[in-house]
């Protein structure tokens, strides 16, 4: 008979192999582990990418793709924007303010406060928009974003000081600011409490003769408060840029000694249906109302105007000095349209 050999638990081999088993089951139950919450993350993954096609995101949301899936942070800024293009600044700003809990690199986190600080002045809150801006050059003195935000938010605030010191800044930095520099002056002038209106109209009307890109803003001025003086110095605008202002005076306030001696003021008002010429015009839309004032069979039109940026290239309805869009300066161009004219409406109360 063989004798069966019993291994002992004290035996070396014993312990080999319960070495073996545990590291077995150790394995076993974490790669098991590992795959039941990899199928858990792709539940929730899906149950997510579900409810990001129904444009369902919550804020919170986001932070659980960036802190649970790892998802880059572009991609997540780029999922951020949908609330943006929605016009719901608030859930935009929260995901921001979550993120930078979240964030640790310094890059990161000055595009992430950059990105907010935009948020807060696109939905008016310039206040916080201008501390945001700030604390970005208290960290970084250079930032060249920063800095040109900084001065939109000043200019908004009507801090006019303050933005002349972000231009003197964004010039050491060799930005090209003389447009901006001459547009903030103006709009000191415009505003100072201490200037009569007469001695505004002039600082103003001498301003654009030194730079004509002022043009707008003196016009608009004097028209104001000062058409005396507008129409003394009528022939030194430039009639297509501010042919808006010009159709829509009223007829008292128009000056018709002055427009004898100006052709296209006189093609303006035959058009406008203030003079009474058979006149022709050479641009399309005032001869086309001026053969309408003449003719037996009217119809009601009228001239309207779109205001194109011809930097960024946008359609606007309203004039602004500075592009809503690029927020470029005084770059604005003028088109007239033609249109069917609508009567006013009086109210009886």
């Amino acid at each position: 008979m063989f004798d069966i050999a019993i291994i002992d638990y004290r035996d070396p081999i014993f312990g080999i192999i319960t070495i073996f088993i545990f590291i077995f089951l150790a394995s076993f139950f974490t790669y098991s582990f590992g795959i039941y919450k990899e199928r858990k993350r792709r539940k929730e993954y899906r149950k997510l990418l579900k409810r990001f096609e129904l444009g369902d995101l919550k804020e919170d949301d986001y932070i659980h793709l960036y802190t649970t899936y790892n998802l880059p942070f572009d991609s997540i800024i780029l999922l951020a924007s949908s609330f943006l293009n929605k016009g719901q600044y608030n859930k935009a700003i929260s995901v921001y303010l979550a993120l930078l809990e979240h964030v640790s690199d310094s890059v990161k986190k000055e595009e992430l406060l950059e990105l907010l600080g935009d948020t807060y002045f696109k939905s008016g809150l310039l206040q916080r928009s201008k501390d945001i801006y700030l604390k970005i050059l208290k960290f970084s003195p250079r930032n060249k974003t920063a800095l040109r935000h900084l001065l939109l938010v000043f200019e908004y605030l009507k801090e006019y000081k303050r933005a002349e010191e972000v231009i003197d800044s964004l010039s050491e930095l060799n930005e090209v600011i003389i447009i901006d520099r001459i547009y903030i002056k103006v709009l000191q002038i415009i505003e100072d409490p201490l200037l009569s209106f007469e001695d505004k109209s002039t600082l103003l009307l001498n301003n654009f003769i030194v730079n004509n890109k002022l043009e707008r803003l003196v016009v608009e001025f004097l028209i104001k408060f000062n058409k005396k003086l507008f129409w003394e110095n009528i022939d030194k605008f430039n009639i297509s840029k501010i042919i808006d202002l010009l159709w829509y005076l009223d007829f008292d306030d128009v000056d018709f000694d002055k427009i004898q001696n100006l052709p296209k003021l006189k093609e303006l008002y035959c058009a406008k249906g203030y003079i009474d010429e058979p006149i022709y015009s050479k641009q399309f839309e005032l001869s086309v109302l001026i053969s309408n004032n003449n003719s037996k069979l009217k119809v009601d039109m009228d001239l309207n105007f779109e205001f194109i940026c011809n930097k960024c290239k946008h359609n606007h309805p309203i004039y602004s000095s500075r592009c809503p869009h690029c927020h470029s300066i005084l770059t604005f161009i003028v088109e007239p349209k033609l249109s069917k004219k609508i009567e006013a409406i009086s109210s009886f109360l």
